[in-house]
């Protein structure tokens, strides 16, 4: 007896076509049946493009008879034609995408103490110091740190009809936060349902307006938080920071595969902490060095770059005022610059 969920474990083998995710994370399979060996799918697909659609029936066809048991198989795939196929290009259409936003970027790390967090806050700032709308969401609600990072406090406010958060900005990028919205020190503590509730939350109840891109700062680890934001959005991509030290690249791979399990691409790899420059010019590799690049080269993706200890940057961090914004000229700021700039080719 051939199940539903066989069926889709099949059908999630078939990606769509000049995209890394599959048609059953992108809602297109809208119906199964499957009777004595046999399985009809029907799949509604967004675009008219006749390749796409027969590229797509070919691979499902090609996935659901590799099941054992099945001897027949019929894959309808329904598509737009004439006026509506010109403006339904896109597979996102299926999914939650948030109005405004052109590019969603989550920030991750398999581990805490990499610097994920003043990564994610330098790179929103170099952005939009390079001409850019930006705005930043702390899904750290445990250890919500972005506030401090960002140099301000204040709570966000409601639109007119009181149904939407209105995000407060600082340095020109728009921000939401569990800090925002809790009292001091006051600890967070919820179970996983009110992590999700709340992630979802911040991303379609909060006023971001028109955005270039939206950075998600994902605690570490690969729990609640992660698989909600990958569930809520389309995500355009992930990015993960590292150190050196295979300690700290062991649990990164673990952090790529969790991205690669939920169809969210790789954007790359940013090895941070990379080296430090004493006073007297030598370069000294504290955690070693070279981790991050060879790490992307094993994985068959970008490396993003390094980022070397500079104590202005934890200045940066400790004081609101990120690197970036303080001297975007100076060794430091350029470090996030040069990734940032990495980043949007990469974006496209």
């Amino acid at each position: 007896m051939i199940t539903e969920e066989q069926i889709k474990s099949a059908l999630s083998s078939v990606k769509y076509p000049g995209y890394s995710r599959d048609i059953v994370s992108f809602g297109l399979v809208k119906q199964i049946n499957a009777k004595d060996g046999a399985v009809s799918v029907s799949l509604q697909l967004t675009s008219g493009t006749p390749e796409v659609a027969q590229q797509i029936k070919t691979e499902s066809e090609r996935a659901l008879k590799a099941l054992p048991g099945v001897n027949l198989v019929h894959v309808e795939v329904k598509a737009p034609t004439g006026p509506q196929a010109a403006s339904a290009q896109s597979p996102w259409q299926n999914q939650n995408k948030v109005p405004g936003i052109q590019r969603i970027v989550a920030v991750a790390s398999g581990k805490g103490g990499v610097g994920k967090s003043t990564t994610s806050v330098n790179l929103a700032c170099a952005l939009q110091h390079l001409g850019l709308r930006v705005g930043l969401l702390d899904c750290d609600i445990y250890g919500p740190s972005i506030p401090l990072m960002m140099g301000t406090q204040k709570k966000p406010t409601v639109t007119e009809d009181e149904t939407m958060m209105v995000p407060p900005v600082s340095h020109g990028v728009k921000l939401m936060s569990m800090g925002f919205l809790i009292e001091g020190d006051s600890p967070v503590i919820w179970r996983g349902p009110m992590i999700m509730k709340t992630i979802q939350q911040f991303v379609t109840a909060v006023a971001w307006g028109e955005l270039d891109y939206l950075f998600v700062d994902l605690p570490p680890g690969t729990g609640d938080a992660q698989l909600s934001l990958c569930q809520t959005v389309p995500l355009d991509g992930g990015v993960i920071v590292t150190t050196p030290q295979e300690a700290s690249l062991g649990v990164v791979r673990k952090g790529i595969a969790m991205f690669e399990k939920v169809n969210v691409p790789i954007l790359g790899i940013i090895e941070n902490m990379s080296y430090f420059t004493a006073p007297n010019g030598d370069r000294v590799e504290i955690f070693g060095h070279g981790g991050g690049r060879q790490e992307a080269e094993r994985q068959k993706t970008t490396f993003l770059g390094e980022i070397p200890i500079f104590t202005e940057i934890r200045i940066g961090g400790d004081e609101g005022v990120p690197v970036v914004v303080s001297a975007p000229e100076k060794p430091p700021g350029q470090a996030f610059i040069r990734v940032a700039e990495m980043l949007r080719q990469r974006l496209g």
